[in-house]
């Protein structure tokens, strides 16, 4: 089973991602980005749901410091951000985002960014 790590500081979005994804992938989560950098290179994830707004260490430096760790470096990363804006989008993919999925989440979209970027490894 491919396996995903959600890094998302609020609870109910946790749980919604959980509640749609929890039968077809195994999932590890975190609730700040330091914890997830400790965690996931002892065993890489197939992807990363990633949170932009997270506390203390905000979703684009988490994924630069994974691109910086070959281990994690090629791992694709989905933004999940509240700032839907095509700018916003833009910045995130800029910044090494392989996709972007505005919250509140949309399910069917969701889950085709997701199967679209797992099927690639």
């Amino acid at each position: 089973m491919k396996r995903i790590t959600v890094i998302e500081d609020n609870a109910d979005n946790r749980l919604l991602v959980e509640a749609l994804l929890d039968d077809q992938y195994e999932l590890t989560e975190y609730e700040n980005g330091a914890d997830a950098l400790e965690a996931m290179p002892a065993c890489p994830p197939d992807l990363v749901l990633l949170d932009i707004s997270l506390p203390e260490m905000d979703g684009v430096e988490v994924l630069q410091r994974m691109r910086a760790d070959a281990r994690l470096a090629s791992v694709p990363a989905i933004a999940l951000t509240a700032h839907s804006r095509e700018e916003e989008r833009r910045k995130a993919i800029s910044a090494g985002f392989d996709a972007v999925v505005a919250k509140p989440i949309e399910t069917g979209e969701l889950l085709e960014t997701i199967g679209v970027l797992v099927g690639r490894r």
